[in-house]
């Protein structure tokens, strides 16, 4: 069985990882089985084997080459789950020299996603919740920036489409919604 490929995507503090943990809850309870795969942790497991990171916060810092090099490792890896996969990640990523998307066109021929998801949120909302997130060390940035970084996602989003012809979604997960957003996800997921 091939499976459903979904990459889900928001900028951090958008309260993904929780829509998505609830959304498999959900589905499982159903009998529908998916296998959560954060594309990050597969890139951040070589980056670390290669000693170029100690933790997941500094892969920012890496150069635009090594970040590629990264991403091609991890797609490649991915590519060969078969079944159900949610593959947690982030469509841009924020770096020095500006954004990165994070789905390049050869890691998007690896995964040939069916659906890309964004999750969304209002910029206050996001920002709030970093500030209250005392797990992870975070850029400090506005609630400006962070409209900016959604609405490039939403542009990188329709290239993604373009490029593979999956459908795209987005999800919004407003502050005490969750619920809201689980539905959204699963209705598309089932």
């Amino acid at each position: 069985m091939a499976g459903k490929k979904v990459i889900i995507t928001g900028v951090p503090g958008v309260g993904k990882t929780s829509v998505i943990n609830e959304t498999i809850e959900k589905l499982a309870n159903e009998n529908i089985l998916y296998l959560n795969i954060s594309f990050g942790s597969f890139m951040f497991d070589v980056a670390k084997a290669s000693n170029l990171v100690q933790n997941r916060d500094e892969m920012r810092s890496l150069s635009k080459d090594q970040q590629k090099a990264l991403q091609r490792e991890a797609s490649q890896q991915i590519a060969k789950i078969e079944g159900n996969v949610i593959i947690d990640t982030h469509a841009s990523v924020k770096t020095p020299a500006g954004f990165l998307p994070g789905l390049p066109e050869w890691v998007l021929r690896d995964l040939m996603p069916d659906i890309v998801v964004l999750v969304e949120a209002d910029d206050d909302q996001i920002l709030r919740r970093r500030f209250s997130d005392e797990s992870r060390l975070r850029d400090i940035e506005g609630a400006r920036s962070i409209r900016d970084h959604q609405q490039f996602n939403r542009a990188v989003a329709a290239s993604y489409a373009m490029l593979t012809g999956c459908t795209v979604l987005y999800v919004e997960n407003a502050d005490f919604l969750l619920t809201h957003s689980v539905e959204a996800l699963a209705a598309v997921l089932r």
